[in-house]
């Protein structure tokens, strides 16, 4: 797939690193492709492909949101069009909010002419991201990929992020519900950062789905 990551974060590294090791096209989107603070940023990839928000987006099949999501707005002035382009909203609407909407996710479906849109890449840290394998105290320390969730109407979009995932090295994506689950999967993101965080269990945690065996 051609993916453009908009922003240079921890987030979009991970995932840009893992999609560019799955032989995945990757073009990050940045207001200052030049600046200093972008390439220390992109130094887990310090051959990445860097260019404006509107040339990173118009080369590309996928838009990965990382930023703040109290960019939405001004980021979907920059995106030019979208048409035909699945766009995965990664932020949580935690302590800032793209007024007057209640997510990204639904500031995008509001601001563009796109259904495609789906939320994921969200619930966990990027460390997780950069490495989504945990070695069990098991005999033989094998290792058990963790599960991602997507959420939101499109199923077309929901197709990408699966196959995205799985491509990171998620053992599986698992469908969270449509858009009305959307502020549901950002609070279970916040239920990760209370144990990871508040709760002082550290980042490397992970959520993974049991069943059992019938």
């Amino acid at each position: 797939m051609k993916i453009s990551i908009i922003g240079s974060g921890n987030v979009g590294s991970a995932l840009g690193r893992n999609w560019l090791n799955a032989g995945h096209s990757v073009v990050f989107g940045v207001r200052n492709p030049e600046s200093p603070k972008t390439r220390k940023a992109l130094e887990l990839i310090p051959d990445a492909v860097v260019k404006d928000i509107r040339g990173a987006v118009s080369g590309s099949d996928v838009i990965v949101v990382t930023t703040p999501p109290d960019a939405a707005a001004e980021l979907v002035k920059e995106f030019g069009d979208v048409t035909g382009k699945v766009i995965i909203d990664t932020t949580n609407s935690i302590m800032k909010r793209p007024e007057p909407y209640p997510t990204a996710y639904h500031a995008f479906k509001a601001l563009t002419i796109n259904e495609d849109i789906v939320k994921c890449f969200n619930s966990t840290g990027f460390e997780n991201m950069l490495n989504p394998l945990y070695k069990l105290d098991l005999p033989g320390n094998p290792e058990l990929g963790i599960d991602m969730f997507a959420a939101g109407n499109s199923r077309r979009a929901k197709d990408v992020a699966v196959q995205l995932a799985k491509d990171c090295g998620f053992a599986e994506c698992y469908d969270f519900g449509g858009d009305d689950k959307v502020e549901l999967l950002e609070k279970f993101a916040l239920s990760w950062i209370n144990l990871a965080i508040m709760q002082g269990h550290g980042r490397t945690l992970a959520f993974k789905l049991i069943k059992r065996k019938q």
